[in-house]
């Protein structure tokens, strides 16, 4: 799909780079020589997703666990698959391959905004990837070709202000292609910004060194804008800098599928790539553009298998709300006793408590219960609430029933539907100090 897309017109990239400084697999720092990144890859991997069946009854005033134990041990994946694929391939991902997209699902700005937490479980997975090897002579297997999205890129401080820009903004897609087994081998860095605005293209004259590095140098690029009938050059001299607009890509892991790649550059950046993505990969993108979330939605609901003998996932932990189908002009207390802006937090008993910070230094909480009526509808009752400004607090009246059916669960990944028919997504976060 990605060599397609790629070779029609190009997709947009550019030397990008990015957060924390990673350490090789022997442990030793990249050469800070100078680099223009490539990069490219989105990320997101088909976790398998679960209805709730516990039997209560929805009499009940509270379940008595909505959550199994085994879900409160943090699961080791099992290796994941999807057929939803153009063309009825598969996509599938090891068991650490699935660890790595794990990690990277819910990480804004391709790294950019990763929490420390987060920056070490991406790390771990990336080390323990590079230690199996993948494929063992990457520049030389045809896999390593095509039309790569970059998912997450770590950021040295040395990124130009325009690199640092293009790169931490998730509106933008950025993709590198990369071509060796041609007359005139190349690296592209491409940014999309939009069909309807267009694109940059930063191409690189490339060559083979060994069996896992790449060299290159940067001679030419432009921005190709839809409203414009012809190129705006790139304002970057190439021919004028030199050793500067040199050097060097490492694949330190490409999957056997030609799915991941894991590359490290000269300037200690590192990359994970991916061509293929799923559903909940694209479903964050969507998010993220602000268009065709819906259709991605009910792609993903699709996947929801009908029966789950074990429930492993379940809906107890904090999830913040990535998306709202429809927002109303409602005032800032139905706002938190409907959930449609802020944190959810869902215990083991079923207690759910709703937080709003509409403005610093103001908290708006609703409590109540949330009650299983079947294996995939909930009652949920808001019985009070409060407002918080500063250290003192108000008691607010807070009362509400609705139904909430629930489309989707994984352990990352929430989508529910609620009053009115209103869509909700939402990410778990992830809690460990």
């Amino acid at each position: 799909m990605w060599n397609r897309l790629c070779r029609s017109r190009a997709l947009p990239s550019d030397p990008f780079v990015s957060q924390s400084s990673f350490t090789t697999p022997g442990g030793t720092k990249p050469n800070k020589s100078p680099e223009m990144a490539a990069g490219a890859v989105t990320l997101g991997l088909p976790l398998p997703s679960y209805r709730l069946s516990t039997p209560f009854p929805p009499s009940a005033p509270r379940p008595r666990n909505l959550f199994p134990k085994a879900h409160r041990r943090r699961p080791y994946l099992r290796p994941i698959s999807s057929s939803l694929l153009e063309g009825e391939q598969q996509l599938s991902f090891t068991e650490p391959e699935a660890v790595l997209l794990e990690s990277l699902l819910g990480i804004q700005g391709r790294g950019r905004a990763a929490s420390p937490q987060q920056l070490q479980d991406v790390e771990r997975a990336v080390q323990t990837l590079e230690s199996l090897q993948g494929l063992p002579e990457p520049t030389s297997s045809s896999l390593i070709e095509g039309c790569w999205q970059l998912i997450f890129t770590t950021r040295p401080g040395t990124a130009s202000p325009i690199q640092r820009t293009f790169v931490g903004v998730d509106f933008f897609k950025i993709f590198q292609e990369v071509y060796l087994r041609t007359d005139d081998p190349r690296v592209s860095n491409i940014v999309k910004f939009s069909d309807a605005i267009g694109e940059l293209k930063v191409e690189a004259a490339a060559k083979i060194k060994d069996r896992r590095r790449i060299l290159f140098q940067f001679d030419r690029a432009a921005f190709s804008f839809k409203f414009l009938p012809f190129k705006v050059p790139y304002p970057v001299p190439f021919r004028l800098l030199g050793d500067e607009a040199k050097g060097w890509l490492d694949t330190t892991y490409l999957s056997h599928n030609g799915n991941i790649r894991i590359s490290r550059g000269n300037k200690g950046t590192t990359f994970v790539l991916q061509k293929e993505t799923e559903p909940r990969q694209r479903l964050l993108s969507a998010i993220s553009g602000g268009t065709g979330v819906t259709e991605v939605i009910d792609e993903l609901v699709s996947l929801n298998p009908k029966e789950v003998a074990d429930v492993s996932v379940t809906m107890e932990g904090e999830w913040q709300l990535l998306w709202a189908s429809q927002m109303k002009n409602e005032s800032w207390s139905s706002i938190a006793a409907n959930g449609l802006k802020g944190l959810q937090i869902v215990t083991v008993d079923g207690r759910l408590e709703n937080l709003v910070d509409p403005f610093p230094g103001f908290k708006i909480s609703a409590n109540g219960n949330l009650i299983i009526s079947n294996s995939n509808m909930y009652i949920v009752t808001m019985k009070d609430g409060a407002v918080s400004v500063g250290t003192l607090k108000f008691p607010l009246d807070i009362k509400s029933e609705f139904r909430m059916e629930l489309l989707y669960i994984d352990r990352k990944i929430r989508i529910t539907r609620g009053t009115e028919g209103i869509l909700f997504v939402h990410l778990r976060l992830d809690r460990r100090l």
